[in-house]
């Protein structure tokens, strides 16, 4: 599915399901949440923390998921096109990258 299509259904499942959107401020706590569940994983099963018994049954995917669903929110209710915004992303790290990477000598 597309950037486009995912806000979209995002939208959708929200007033077909959700009601409708926590405010953006909410939608902000959210986020932060679910991107703490994520770096919990990333660390204890990639980085050098210990991973407990109780964590082994959490899926990478599904929290990056929610992470994604969560900024899907605030961008629909912010008025923010997703695809649009990539893309003017990508052009201004290209210009600003363009040998910057290939030039570091750490890579």
């Amino acid at each position: 599915m597309t950037i486009e299509e995912t806000q979209k259904l995002v939208d959708n499942w929200i007033k077909d399901h959700g009601v409708r959107y926590f405010n953006e401020l909410t939608n902000t706590a959210i986020l932060m949440e679910e991107v703490g569940e994520v770096a919990r994983i990333m660390s204890r099963r990639y980085g050098e923390q210990s991973e407990k018994e109780s964590d082994k049954n959490l899926e990478l995917a599904d929290e990056l998921a929610d992470v994604l669903f969560v900024l899907v929110c605030i961008a629909n209710q912010t008025g923010v096109d997703l695809t649009k915004a990539m893309e003017l992303n990508l052009i201004k790290k290209t210009k600003r990258d363009h040998q910057r990477h290939l030039n570091n000598p750490k890579l």
